[in-house]
């Protein structure tokens, strides 16, 4: 059996997860919608989206993002134009993504340290 994994991760990181877990919560409750209901929806186990709600980091990322989705908790700040709220210049998700594809053609393919002697 393979040897399980430790990774430690940022404060940041741990406060965020808290964060999206508790936005899903409180917009669940808000809509009605039973913990076995948005597990059945998101096409996840309950026992997952609880995990989701408590913060873990261990969860899929995609799990995450559906239940959010599913209850209405903005990922990102796209669309804000729409509500009145934030960048009225931002567009949709596909469009942000775009942008960004954009901006990384025009970066180098990848990053190399420099030698300390100044050549390669």
């Amino acid at each position: 059996m393979p040897k399980s994994i430790t990774r430690s991760h940022s404060r940041y990181s741990r406060e965020a997860a808290a964060l999206l877990g508790a936005l899903i919560r409180a917009a669940s409750k808000e809509r009605g919608l039973s913990a076995q209901e948005l597990a059945e929806r998101a096409g996840i186990s309950r026992g997952l989206l609880q995990r989701i709600e408590k913060g873990d980091l261990k969860c899929e990322i995609g799990a995450a993002f559906e239940a959010a989705t599913i209850v209405g908790v903005r990922l990102f700040d796209v669309g804000a134009a729409a509500t009145g709220y934030g960048n009225p210049h931002e567009g949709t998700l596909a469009q942000q993504i775009r942008e960004t594809e954009d901006k990384l053609a025009l970066l180098p393919k990848s990053v190399r340290k420099k030698s300390e002697s100044g050549t390669r």
